[in-house]
């Protein structure tokens, strides 16, 4: 499926849909399984980049490529150097092997990994010899990827002394963070986080325990946007937990917003359309910057002006995320602003350019971010596929939402 032609026969949307397991939640607690094998896994998420952690994790080879799986990509280096006696060539695809992870690196060096990289100093691919880390503490800068410090958490409990982290500067997407200490103490690893220090204490074994992971809330994102833009809606998502671990959770407040009367009740999160005011719209991202794209094209499509800061993470993505985004809505008729961390989106004044071929830059959210659109006109996406890396269901659950999907 190269060239997805979609359209929505009514613009009205009833339904049911059960969202796959989260993936930030699927590939922490498959590491932790990888280390504590006393641990049983329900709703895992069925993602590429899931499946790629879990091949990553059982692989008998000595070189592994992880594609465009950024999470994998840190967390499978921790891993691959906490492993005794094992050697291991990390690779990616070409994007991948733009991505920095250098900060990762330096810190792993410090605790006493033995890495080396094969090619452009900072960037993978790696070559990574598995021994023991006897290093307790380490510093790391935090304002780049939280996916650093949760790599280095992962692994913390297996470490002879546990592990400090001394995190410098901004802390970015701190909900994640929380996330993985959560997951910790879940399993009976003691944690703590305050200011600017994080720390795990070792841990030789744990008790048998089962963990189901909870549907993934950027997948939601997605369906919040679908009923902003409908004429009409009601929809229920599965499965969500009233005290989400998820920073994306932070969805029900933005779109409230937005015309979007949303509630989680049973494990069930019901949406529904309502009244929508014309008041622009002013978000700091930095703790949820995956939902950037979506929120600035369901504004767009609902002719709201949008400003959106704390987005310094979506340089280092799949793609360039704000270049991304300003080139595909520009040609759909928006004027729009960005910065190396913000979005300035205008209230939209002309109708929406119909037909448009939306480039996906090999970006799953470009894909689905700017599918809702497709309510209000007829929407082109290019590489389509690209949907498999979080959501691979995704165009057949919107086919039987009632939108009309033709090649």
């Amino acid at each position: 499926m190269k060239d997805l032609t979609l359209r929505h026969q009514s613009g009205n949307l009833h339904g049911k849909i059960q969202i796959t397991g989260s993936k930030s939640e699927s590939n922490r607690m498959l590491l932790l399984q990888a280390l504590f094998p006393q641990i049983a896994l329900d709703n895992l998420s069925y993602s590429d980049d899931t499946v790629a952690m879990k091949s990553g994790l059982e692989s008998d080879n000595d070189l592994v490529d992880i594609g465009h799986a950024g999470t994998s990509m840190r967390f499978l280096t921790a891993y691959y150097s906490s492993l005794e006696n094992q050697e291991k060539t990390l690779t990616g695809s070409p994007r991948m092997q733009e991505r920095p992870i250098g900060i990762l690196v330096d810190a792993l060096r410090q605790l006493g990994a033995d890495i080396s990289y094969l090619k452009n100093e900072g960037y993978p691919p790696l070559l990574i010899k598995g021994k023991r880390l006897t290093a307790s503490e380490v510093r790391l800068s935090a304002n780049i990827s939280s996916q650093y410090i949760t790599a280095l958490m992962l692994i913390a409990p297996t470490l002879p002394r546990g592990l400090c982290l001394h995190l410098e500067g901004k802390i970015t997407s701190v909900p994640y963070i929380e996330m993985t200490l959560s997951l910790l103490r879940q399993i009976g690893v003691e944690a703590t986080f305050s200011g600017q220090r994080v720390q795990v204490f070792p841990k030789n074994d744990i008790a048998q325990t089962t963990h189901a992971v909870e549907s993934d809330w950027s997948s939601a994102s997605y369906y919040f946007s679908m009923v902003a833009l409908a004429k009409g809606a009601d929809i229920t998502l599965s499965t969500y937990k009233q005290n989400s671990l998820q920073g994306d959770k932070v969805l029900m407040d933005i779109y409230e917003q937005l015309g979007v009367k949303s509630m989680v009740k049973n494990n069930t999160l019901y949406l529904q359309k309502q009244a929508l005011g014309s008041k622009p719209i002013q978000l700091d991202l930095s703790d949820a910057p995956d939902i950037a794209q979506t929120i600035a094209v369901a504004c767009y499509g609902l002719g709201v002006a949008c400003d959106l800061t704390g987005l310094h993470t979506l340089k280092i993505k799949e793609t360039d995320r704000l270049v991304a985004l300003q080139n595909e809505l520009t040609k759909l008729g928006a004027t729009i602003e960005i910065t190396d961390k913000s979005l300035h989106l205008q209230k939209r004044s002309n109708p929406i350019h119909p037909n448009v071929l939306i480039e996906t830059y090999h970006d799953h959210r470009m894909a689905m971010a700017f599918a809702p659109l497709a309510l209000l006109v007829p929407i082109r996406i290019l590489d389509a596929d690209v949907v498999t890396k979080s959501y691979p269901g995704f165009w057949e659950d919107l086919e039987q939402n009632g939108f009309l999907l033709g090649l």
